[in-house]
């Protein structure tokens, strides 16, 4: 069978959720994986899930990166495999190191959920202006009960 390089995307979690936040990556380039294996945490502005591989193979590159906020269909990461139902997946660029993931919504090195984002916007708040807030979501990141928290200590 023939090995070929394939380019696995940010999956589609329906019409009104368009960007993902990588919480964690669980594999690296060099990486023998099989179907249904964990490569990582994946989160939207409604809930967090693990994103597993399509197919047996080995991990060629790693473009996503934890913290960033990805597009769903954008290459997450590149695999060598020889599962011809994934052909159509087939990589014209196997030697991308790097993609243009814009990084996560950020106040200094705190990282936001989308939903705290969301939160914080209706609210009238620039997440990119609080510097001051409280983060203790999963892997120190702002999460929505953090920016409701932040709301009520800050009416006045």
């Amino acid at each position: 069978m023939e090995k070929f390089i394939i380019d696995v995307p940010v999956p589609s979690m329906g019409a009104t959720v368009s960007e993902l936040n990588v919480i964690v990556i669980k594999v690296q380039a060099g990486d023998q994986v099989t179907k249904g294996q964990r490569l990582a945490d994946l989160e939207s502005d409604k809930s967090a899930f693990e994103f597993e591989s399509p197919c047996d193979g080995v991990v060629h590159a790693v473009l996503g990166k934890p913290g960033a906020t990805m597009t769903s269909g954008e290459v997450f990461l590149q695999m060598e495999t020889t599962d011809e139902s994934l052909r159509h997946l087939q990589s014209q660029t196997a030697t991308k190191s790097e993609t243009a993931s814009t990084p996560a919504k950020s106040a200094g090195a705190v990282i936001w959920t989308p939903r705290a984002t969301k939160l914080a916007q209706e609210a009238g708040l620039d997440p990119a202006k609080i510097t001051d807030i409280e983060a203790t979501g999963p892997g120190n990141r702002v999460s929505g009960d953090d920016v409701q928290r932040y709301i009520e200590s800050h009416k006045g």
